[in-house]
């Protein structure tokens, strides 16, 4: 899926949730765990900018995006060790 149509299917999403007059709870606790996802990309995309001089790449996709986000730096640091010494 291409980022447009990701970032398209959410809006959607919110903009029926808004409609149908949900509480603010609802689009509140989704709109951070979108902000989670978001942080957990950025700190995917620094590990794998300063982690490329050492060989280190973790890919950036919606699972270790998830992981990444809701973990924060402990996430990373597992994700990281996944990678270097159980997959390769």
């Amino acid at each position: 899926m291409t980022a447009v149509l990701v970032a398209s299917i959410i809006i959607v999403l919110l903009l029926i949730l808004l409609a149908a007059g949900t509480s603010g709870k609802s689009v509140k606790w989704i709109g951070q765990l979108f902000i989670r996802f978001i942080i957990g990309a950025v700190f995917l995309f620094f590990l794998n900018a300063i982690g490329s001089r050492y060989g280190i790449h973790v890919p950036i996709n919606l699972i270790t995006t998830a992981i990444s986000g809701m973990l924060g730096i402990p996430g990373v640091i597992g994700l990281t060790i996944i990678q270097t010494w159980i997959i390769h």
